[in-house]
């Protein structure tokens, strides 16, 4: 199946999922740790950009197999502290959006940055979803157990990512991943119209 061919039935099952394109646009109903667990795999924005990250690593292998999903959910913690502080970050959804669009493409070139500058910018997306999160827990029943559930569901969606990611030994499944870095790019544009309005 070619490349085009593969997006357009990427974007096709795209249009039959029914969970939401943004996965912080339910604010008020935060509950325990089980709320928390699920929150990430709810939202898309958040869910193919955390499988990225672990794709991403895989791609680059050690030691940035480990050392990008471990970077993700420290710093979103600190960007769920910024958001539940109150601080401003101007740009949320279109952050969000672009971190899918930059992983995706990352991952769909694999591209080979130094491990510097894609721990940094890892960081640097963690930052947006972790603040989105923030925003969310003074709603939340249990606070505390709710961000510890979403950092735990962020790192079995690494763990996912670097899964799928380890395809990547071989010809025909880089291809796949390569693929599939592609779709979460596509996704990204989706979001990044929806974060303008012009989608959804």
């Amino acid at each position: 199946m070619r490349l085009s061919s593969r997006l357009r039935l990427f974007w096709f099952l795209l249009t039959l999922i029914s969970f939401p394109a943004l996965g912080h646009t339910d604010v008020g109903v935060a509950g325990g740790l089980l709320s928390g667990l699920i929150h990430p795999v709810k939202g898309l924005d958040h869910l193919v950009a955390m499988i990225a990250v672990g794709l991403w690593g895989a791609q680059l292998r050690q030691p940035a197999i480990w050392l990008l999903p471990i970077t993700f959910p420290l710093v979103m913690a600190l960007g769920g502290l910024a958001g539940l502080a109150g601080l401003p970050l101007p740009g949320l959804e279109i952050g969000i959006a672009v971190s899918a669009i930059a992983l995706g493409l990352a991952v769909g070139f694999a591209w080979r940055a130094p491990l510097w500058l894609a721990g940094l910018l890892v960081a640097l997306f963690a930052l947006f979803h972790g603040y989105a999160h923030g925003r969310e827990l003074p709603q939340a029943a249990d606070p505390l157990a709710y961000g510890a559930g979403f950092v735990v569901a962020t790192g079995l969606l690494h763990l996912c990512g670097i899964g799928l990611g380890a395809l990547a030994h071989w010809p025909r499944g880089a291809q796949w991943v390569r693929a599939l870095g592609a779709g979460i790019a596509v996704c990204g544009g989706y979001f990044l119209l929806a974060a303008a309005g012009g989608a959804g």
